[in-house]
Parts: C-alpha cells; sequence; structure tokens
C-alpha cells in the first residue's frame, strides 16, 4: 500500500542570514507516527506556487498552529502591531491553500492558527486577546519554562453531539490552551464542533466538504503518542489520508 503524503503549511522565518521556511517537527512528527503519513512541508511563495500542481501529488494537508497570526486584513479589520506578529507570506499561501484542498476533497487537519486560517480563509473573522473580553477565560499558554508545562491539558471542551469531532472522541475531553485569538463571526461554511466553558470556538468541520475536514483550536499533535483524545483525532486523519491514496 501507498504511504499517504501529506503537506504541512510552513512559517517563514530569519535566522542566522537566511530565510527559513519551516514547521515545527511535534506536528511531523504525529502525522509521521500516528497517521502514518509522510510529511512534506510547502514552501510559502503564494500566488507563485501552482496549488493544484502540488495537490496532484499529496493526500492530505495539515496547517499547523503558529506564533504568528493571521493579518486582519484578510478579514477587514486594520491590523496593529499589538494584533502581531505577522507572517504574510504564510497568509498568502496557506488561505488559497486551504480554500483549494477542501474544492478539491482532500483531507485536510488544521490546528491553532490553522482553524483561524481555515475560518477567514472562508469568509470569517478573529476575536484578538480572547483573554481580555468580558466573562472570557484566558486561553494563552501557562509562563513556564517547560515544553510539557505550555502544553499541560488545562481544560475541557464539550464535543457538539452527532458531529464529525464527536464520532472520534465522544461528548467531553480535556484540552491543551495555546492561544490568545480565536474565532469572532464564524463563516456560514463552518459547523461548530466544539467549545469551551467560556463558549469559545474550540473545534469546527465544513458543512459542504467532500472530504475530512476538521479544524481545532487546541494542540492533539503535541500529545498524540500518550493522550487518548489526541490520538483518535490523528488516527481518524489517518485513516482519512489512507483511503486518499488508496484512489491513486
Amino acid at each position: 500500500m501507498t504511504t499517504p503524503v501529506v503537506l504541512f503549511t510552513s512559517d517563514v522565518r530569519d535566522f542566522d542570514g537566511y530565510t527559513w521556511h519551516c514547521a515545527p517537527t511535534t506536528y511531523l512528527e504525529a502525522v509521521l507516527g500516528v497517521s502514518g503519513g509522510l510529511p512534506v512541508i510547502l514552501s510559502a511563495f503564494g500566488n507563485r506556487l501552482d496549488l493544484d500542481a502540488v495537490l496532484d501529488r499529496v493526500d492530505g494537508v495539515v496547517a499547523t498552529g503558529s506564533k504568528t497570526n493571521v493579518h486582519p486584513s484578510h478579514y477587514g479589520v486594520t491590523a496593529t502591531e499589538a494584533m502581531g506578529p505577522y507572517d504574510e507570506a504564510r497568509d498568502a499561501t496557506s488561505l488559497p491553500l486551504i480554500r483549494r484542498t477542501i474544492e478539491r476533497g482532500i483531507p485536510l487537519l488544521c490546528i491553532c492558527r490553522g482553524l483561524q486560517e481555515l475560518n477567514v480563509a472562508l469568509g470569517g473573522s478573529l476575536a484578538s486577546d480572547v483573554q481580555d473580553l468580558p466573562g472570557r477565560m484566558d486561553h494563552r499558554y501557562p509562563d513556564v519554562a517547560d515544553m510539557d508545562g505550555k502544553f499541560a491539558i488545562r481544560h475541557g471542551v464539550t464535543i457538539a453531539a452527532g458531529g464529525c469531532l464527536g464520532r472520534v472522541v465522544g461528548r467531553e475531553i480535556e484540552v491543551n490552551s495555546l492561544h490568545r485569538q480565536a474565532v469572532a463571526r464564524l463563516s456560514d461554511r463552518l459547523a461548530v464542533e466544539a467549545t469551551a466553558p467560556d463558549g469559545t470556538i474550540e473545534a469546527v468541520s465544513v458543512k459542504d466538504a467532500a472530504g475530512f475536514t476538521l479544524g481545532v483550536q487546541w494542540h492533539p499533535e503535541y500529545w498524540a503518542a500518550t493522550d487518548g483524545p489526541s490520538k483518535a483525532i490523528l488516527e481518524a486523519f489517518g485513516a482519512a489520508i489512507a483511503t486518499e491514496a488508496a484512489k491513486r
């Protein structure tokens, strides 16, 4: 059986005199080790890329989390420095990539920034600094030095009955939380799959998607090898990419 090929969005970073197109290893490891996919990183060259030529060769797409935020101009809001940092090269690549992936029915998993990109790509908007909104929790990661502490499981989410995510993980799970932005106006094409206790949208699916399409605001990739719900999400994505690869 052909190993499914999975395409990852990349961040653009400047380091050691070079400009890098890169993705965090935790996402790649989760797809390689749990989903059974072969990770490939897509360079963030925007409209210079032939996305159909790329998508012809892959069986799934992952939009990763990132330290950067989607530029507010993509959802009609004036940008401020406080809403950053930004990565406009990633925006120019990931937003059309997400739209085209959905149009072609290729399995899509969007995590953290990836969920926010999914909502914006389909016409939704984002709220910045959710912790400052009335009645909202502080969804940012705790101020600790070690990565396990930053990605520690912190709060529950309620899963919508009968949805894509509910069929994978059940009705109530515990998740980590490392974000300060969240969905504001939900795209008309998205269905809510999970919410936090304060009402923050934590997971979505695409109503009219022909293939597996799921966005989660938390980070299942970090604990995919040890946490049951996290593993189940990556395994569900793995089943979808395996089915896609079998069509070749």
